[in-house]
């Protein structure tokens, strides 16, 4: 019955998310420059590691835990939703504290976030393809164009005005860095708050269900991040980096899609939500684990 549940979302709490995630992504793009892309040419490798992660090894296992769990639809959708998405922008944070490769972190971010406006509903239109039952809900068909215009709106537009404030404004930028991200992490945890509140009923019957695929989905999540940098012989630095970005995702895009696009469909809500909140938790707990043994 989970596919047929619809979140209880106003369009007053639609337009508050929008806000936050669009502050979200100003505080992510203070710490961004136009030098950081040219470590791309320079340095490709370790980069080039972290991207075939997100963008190919996560969709596969996705679809892989899919084919062993067999989830309802909707959750289906909601983990391959996960796996497209751009790295969330708490990962440099938790990448900083367990003492790997900050610089690394911030590049992939900033790389995922920019490529979300044509890779995220690309991406989402593909592998979701391989989800059995999406036929059988036609208002799940999105024409991709819709979502890049959507995100241009909440991710591009915001990104390109804090790069412009770090390039321009440098002094002001640092004053302004860490209150903007403390802001953004506390609209982000209201929100969430005020979702559950509103949707108790709903949560209670269904948490479980989800909670259990999504602590599974997103423990793999790092651990194939961390496997495909030693593959590559990547240094420690760089392997924890690439797990961490691999294993932390931006849950905020995700959810604003799912109300945008798929009409607040509870599955999909229930596991962008439950990430959001849990891979804080996993970071955090990782980053920490790391930090002792950390060089």
């Amino acid at each position: 019955m989970i596919d047929q549940v619809r979140i209880n979302f106003s369009e007053d709490s639609l337009f508050l998310l929008n806000i936050c995630l669009a502050f979200m992504m100003f505080g992510v793009a203070l710490d961004i420059k136009l030098s950081d892309f040219k470590k791309l040419l320079v340095q490709p490798k370790p980069a080039a590691v972290g991207l075939l992660s997100q963008y190919l090894l996560l969709p596969i296992l996705t679809l892989i835990l899919i084919a062993v769990f067999q989830p309802m639809t909707s959750i289906a959708l909601g983990m391959v939703l996960i796996s497209c998405c751009p790295g969330g922008s708490t990962s440099n944070f938790m990448v900083h504290l367990s003492g790997a490769n900050s610089a690394l972190s911030v590049l992939m971010t900033s790389v995922t976030t920019l490529g979300a406006i044509i890779i995220t509903p690309v991406s989402f239109e593909f592998w979701s393809s391989f989800v059995e039952g999406k036929s059988d809900l036609p208002e799940l068909t999105v024409e991709p164009w819709e979502m890049v215009k959507t995100i241009i709106q909440l991710i591009f537009i915001p990104v390109a005005l804090g790069v412009f404030v770090n390039e321009m404004y440098e002094k002001f930028t640092d004053k302004i860095r860490k209150p903007v991200k403390w802001l953004s992490l506390l609209m982000f945890f209201g929100f969430v708050v005020g979702a559950i509140i509103a949707n108790l009923e709903f949560i209670k019957k269904y948490l479980f269900v989800v909670f259990w695929i999504v602590l599974i989905h997103n423990g793999l999540a790092y651990f194939t991040g961390w496997s495909l940098a030693k593959l590559f012989r990547q240094n420690q630095g760089n392997t924890r980096a690439i797990s961490i970005e691999t294993g932390i995702q931006n849950t905020g895009l995700g959810l604003i899609l799912v109300f945008n696009f798929f009409d607040g469909l509870g599955g999909m809500a229930m596991v962008l939500a439950c990430w959001g909140v849990w891979h804080l938790i996993s970071g955090f707990g990782l980053a920490m684990w790391w930090r002792r043994t950390a060089r």
